[in-house]
């Protein structure tokens, strides 16, 4: 469920209406959803209720700052994976006590930023990684708390780009090597080993993976305290979909999420870290966006949005499926078209729908691409010299932009002509 629905013939974001955002703000734009954004925390966090658990928010799939403060206030923690993210999530009032540290690449100013700043723990990938991080603690006086993220060598069946628990992928320390690694940290003077990480992709649409890759944490929790390795914590990462197409099965439910890890890991005694990011935010926002033109082509019509695919990457870069429905509430008799969807970046990529059944549109008309609150705005750019999306939160009938248009002038002032052209 998502607080974005029709009022008296119009799409309302809680209890704002969209068309308000529109006229006020102007499009594209992002308009995000206080109440979705916290239930879908919520709904969460409470299907491991009774466990010992930290649900650590991918600060990857929606990084603005109220976003974060307004999951902070819940008791929610971060997953962060880059020094950037880090200082977006103690700005926002996130405790770095419940701060995680991921990615493959971090880089000797992020650690030290991290260890400064006393985060839960570093989720290492590599072996090189943790002898550079037992340097810097070493330096320091410290030791740092250090998860190692084992691949699991688990097909999570999901798109190949999203896809992070297999051999081929460039995460994590091959399993085969788990227990080289655990004796080599061991060895390391900066080096406090505290758990096991693991984390096989995104949108995954069925618990089967999980599973396979949470029972092979469970037995490698077993073998590694048997060679006297102190597994305190276990991090299981996130991926857990959400519904983008209503035609599709339904991912499963985070209740059904929650029993499947109960089961699994109830009985290691470890605490359990999720990091969830599509499920809290991804049907929390949409992006708001105006028909510019309609435009009929040889063999199909397109609706030329002013939205494009820098604003939201996902359709080009992954052949994603996003909602779209228009602002006025169709009614019974309302006339129906098909059409491809599409900006105007000069890319025959950027395409948002394809043959795409509608409500018959024309210029104008304010749409929403749904589903848009995770890795929406995250992945903007400014290509085509094409001012970056702003960003808007609602809470109830109020709102507040978050995050302004970043216009034309703002994008060429960050350009500094070279001393023989000025």
């Amino acid at each position: 469920m998502d607080h974005f629905q029709y009022k008296k013939g119009g799409l309302h974001a809680e209890d704002v209406p969209l068309a308000r955002i529109a006229a006020e703000v102007g499009t594209p734009v992002y308009v995000y959803s206080t109440a979705t954004l916290c239930r879908h925390y919520q709904i969460f966090d409470e299907a491991l209720s009774g466990t010992d658990h930290l649900t650590c928010f991918a600060v990857k799939a929606n990084s603005n700052l109220s976003v974060l403060a307004s999951l902070a206030r819940l008791g929610c923690g971060a997953d962060v994976v880059s020094g950037g993210e880090l200082a977006r999530a103690l700005a926002a009032g996130i405790p770095a006590r419940r701060i995680v540290f991921s990615g493959v690449g971090k880089l000797p100013q992020e650690m030290d930023a991290a260890l400064d700043a006393g985060i839960h723990q570093f989720n290492v990938e590599s072996e090189p990684e943790l002898e550079a991080l037992s340097a810097l603690a070493s330096a320091k006086g410290m030791k740092a708390p250090v998860s190692l993220r084992i691949n699991p060598d688990i097909d999570a069946k999901t798109h190949a780009k999203i896809s992070t628990g297999r051999a081929e992928n460039k995460f994590g320390i091959a399993w085969s090597r788990a227990h080289e690694a655990y004796a080599h940290a061991q060895s390391l003077p900066g080096i406090a080993i505290v758990g096991i990480d693991v984390h096989i992709g995104s949108q995954l649409t069925e618990l089967g993976p999980f599973r396979a890759a949470f029972d092979r944490v469970a037995e490698l929790v077993a073998s590694l305290r048997a060679a006297g390795h102190g597994i305190e914590r276990i991090d299981l990462g996130g991926g857990l979909g959400i519904p983008y197409q209503p035609d599709q099965p339904a991912p499963p439910l985070p209740s059904a999420y929650g029993a499947m890890v109960k089961e699994v890991a109830s009985d290691l005694g470890c605490q359990i870290i999720t990091e969830p990011g599509r499920l809290i935010a991804g049907n929390a926002g949409v992006l708001l966006t105006q028909v510019i033109y309609v435009k009929d082509g040889e063999d199909r019509r397109f609706v030329i949005l002013d939205a494009a695919m820098n604003d939201l990457l996902r359709p080009a870069m992954y052949d994603a499926y996003h909602g779209i429905a228009p602002l006025i509430e169709p009614g019974p008799d309302a006339g129906r078209m098909t059409a491809d969807f599409v900006g105007p970046v000069c890319e025959t990529g950027d395409r948002f729908a394809k043959d795409r059944q509608t409500t018959t549109l024309a210029a104008g008309d304010l749409v929403v691409l749904r589903s848009a609150g995770a890795y929406g705005a995250v992945m903007a750019s400014s290509y085509n010299t094409r001012p970056l999306v702003p960003e808007v939160l609602v809470h109830g009938a109020d709102y507040a932009i978050i995050r302004p248009r970043i216009d034309v002038a703002a994008l060429l002032a960050q350009d500094q002509l070279a001393p023989w052209l000025a």
